[in-house]
């Protein structure tokens, strides 16, 4: 069977040198050596292409699609069908990035062959590389039972967005001692469960420098200071695409609302005046 390769090596400084796709153990090799993960998020084909020709190591296909693609208020809406979709649409644009999907809310939750059905849909459905699961103790056996099938597993812990009822606040977890152990507990068991990786979210930068020391697994931080092995952001906020969420941790390096509104403008203008189309854009 032949592999999707790149027409060209990649060799970016402090990065992986000459690699044609980036796998899990990829990404555990850059923590050893001390490299930086950039993992950013994509839901549909043109991004991941994008994306992935920039250099980003890992493309989270995330369930914050509920979010900046569907425009709901939380990640719980989201099915596991329209994860598959996106999924499938990001896979066909990517030639190195790893691509971590989502396991929707109440998909892995109830009982261990439910996930375990979930993470087989998206692996044969999208193509996709691994998953993503939020949680810690609790989904310890629904972790080990779908890496039993061969199938990559990232954890999340800290703010878990699909909890969110529970917490009734996006504000920092694990600031009390009693909460921070727990969080220190639960990531060394994803890790003895067999976790690639582990997604720490909003939770105190010393915490995450504790983690990040105490699992040989990459830790990936998003709100989670800068000790960690890598960051994500959502792409739509990073790149300034939605302006309604505004997280101390999100860093927006442009802002492409006010720009894609400024040539849709200049577009109105050019049709309403006539000067599109011209003469050489027509037949």
């Amino acid at each position: 069977m032949s592999v999707k390769r790149m027409s060209t090596r990649t060799a970016r400084p402090n990065g992986p040198q000459d690699v044609a796709r980036v796998t899990t153990r990829t990404v555990q090799d850059m923590k050893a050596s001390g490299v930086n993960i950039a993992m950013l998020t994509a839901y549909d084909y043109t991004s991941a292409r994008i994306l992935d020709a920039a250099g980003v190591d890992v493309i989270l296909v995330g369930d914050s699609a509920s979010n900046v693609m569907a425009g709901h208020e939380t990640t719980l809406p989201i099915t596991l069908d329209q994860m598959i979709y996106h999924a499938q649409c990001v896979v066909r644009g990517v030639q190195r990035s790893l691509v971590v999907v989502d396991l929707p809310f109440g998909t892995y939750q109830g009982n261990t062959k439910e996930a375990l059905s979930s993470a087989v849909r998206v692996m044969k459905e999208s193509g996709a590389h691994a998953v993503k699961v939020e949680g810690g103790r609790s989904i310890v056996p629904t972790v080990e039972r779908i890496l039993e099938a061969g199938i990559p597993v990232m954890g999340h812990l800290g703010l878990t967005p699909q909890s969110i009822y529970r917490f009734g606040s996006y504000q920092v977890r694990a600031r009390d001692e009693v909460e921070a152990d727990e969080l220190r507990e639960d990531a060394v068991r994803l890790e003895k469960a067999g976790v690639f990786a582990i997604v720490l979210e909003k939770i105190p930068s010393t915490l995450a420098a504790d983690v990040t020391n105490s699992v040989s697994v990459p830790t990936i931080g998003i709100g989670a200071g800068p000790s960690c092995d890598g960051q994500v952001l959502v792409t739509h906020d990073a790149l300034g695409l939605t302006t309604d969420f505004n997280p101390r941790f999100v860093r927006r390096y442009a802002h492409l609302d006010e720009q894609i509104g400024g040539h849709v403008q200049q577009y109105i203008n050019d049709v309403r005046s006539g000067a599109f189309p011209s003469e050489d854009e027509s037949y």
